[in-house]
C-alpha cells in the first residue's frame, strides 16, 4: 500500500512557526498564570474523547491508571505495572496534565522539538504542585535524534500523537532519502512503543483511511485496533467527521 498524497507545504510546518508560537505563550502564561495556552482540536472535544477511549482500555484490564490489583497464578494479589505514557509534539503539555488529572499514575513523558515549548510545560507543570513533579518534558527531535535515557528499555505502553503528525505534513523538508520528511514517521515512531504497546493518534488533515494507510503498511510494526468516536456531518452525500482518532497496536 503506498502512502496518501502529500498535504501542501505550510508555515505550521516549520519550527520556526512554533517557537514564535510558544514564546508567545509563554509570556502569556507568565502575565496570567490562568492562561497556558491553545488547546488543539479543543472544538471537537479530542482530548476528552481520547481519555474516554483509555478509560475504556482501562476498564478492560489492558492498561492500568494506578492502585488496581492483579492475581497471579497462585490468586496472590501484586500490583500492576502502571501504564507509561509518551506524548509527541507535547506543546504546553495538556495532554499529559488531563491524564494526570483523570486519574493515570504512571510515568508521563513529553518531548518536543520546540525549545519554547518544553520550557512553557514545565512552567506550568511546576505551578501545578507535587501531584505533577514527575511529568517530565524534554527537547526532542524525532525524526532527527535518538531518544535519550527518558525512554523505557521495552518502550512505551500508549505514545499519543494529537496534532503532531498533521504538521510534520505540513513540512517540505526532505530527509537523507529525498522524502518528505512525515515519511519517516512511522518507523520513528514504531521504536517508541513497547510490544503490545499503542499507538493514538487524532488527526485533522487525514481520514482514518488515510492514517491507516500512513500507519499501517506491509513490513510495518503497527496494526489497526480501533476509532475514536465523533459526532459525523453528511456534505455532498458523503459522510464523515472534522477529527479522527484511531489506535494502532504494535505487533
Amino acid at each position: 500500500m503506498s502512502n496518501p498524497a502529500h498535504l501542501n507545504p505550510s508555515e505550521l510546518g516549520t519550527k520556526s512557526y512554533w517557537d514564535t508560537a510558544y514564546t508567545t505563550e509563554l509570556q502569556n502564561f507568565a502575565s496570567n498564570a490562568d492562561d497556558e495556552g491553545t488547546i488543539w482540536f479543543s472544538d471537537a472535544g479530542a482530548e476528552e474523547r481520547m481519555l474516554s477511549f483509555l478509560e475504556n482500555l482501562a476498564d478492560e484490564g489492558q492498561l492500568h491508571k494506578g492502585g488496581e490489583e492483579a492475581a497471579d497464578g497462585a490468586g496472590e494479589g501484586k500490583t500492576r505495572q502502571l501504564t507509561q505514557f509518551l506524548d509527541l509534539g507535547t506543546g504546553n503539555g495538556h495532554l499529559l496534565f488531563v491524564l494526570r488529572e483523570d486519574g493515570w499514575l504512571g510515568e508521563m513523558v513529553g518531548v518536543d522539538y520546540s525549545a519554547q515549548s518544553v520550557k512553557l510545560a514545565r512552567e506550568i507543570c511546576t505551578s501545578k504542585g507535587e501531584d505533577y513533579a514527575d511529568v517530565r518534558f524534554y527537547e526532542w527531535d524525532v525524526l532527527a535524534q535518538p531518544p535519550g535515557a527518558w525512554l523505557p528499555s521495552s518502550g512505551f505502553d500508549v505514545v499519543l500523537d494529537k496534532g503532531t503528525f498533521d504538521a510534520i505534513c505540513l513540512s517540505q523538508e526532505m530527509d537523507a532519502q529525498g522524502r518528505r520528511i512525515c515519511e519517516g514517521y512511522r518507523e520513528k515512531v514504531e521504536r517508541l512503543i513497547k510490544r503490545g504497546g499503542r499507538f493514538l493518534i487524532t488527526s485533522c488533515n487525514w481520514t482514518d483511511e488515510e492514517l491507516k494507510g500512513w500507519f499501517e503498511v506491509d513490513g510495518g510494526e503497527l496494526v489497526y485496533e480501533d476509532k475514536v468516536k465523533y459526532p459525523s456531518f453528511t456534505f455532498g452525500g458523503r459522510t464523515g467527521t472534522s477529527v479522527c482518532t484511531l489506535c494502532f497496536k504494535k505487533r
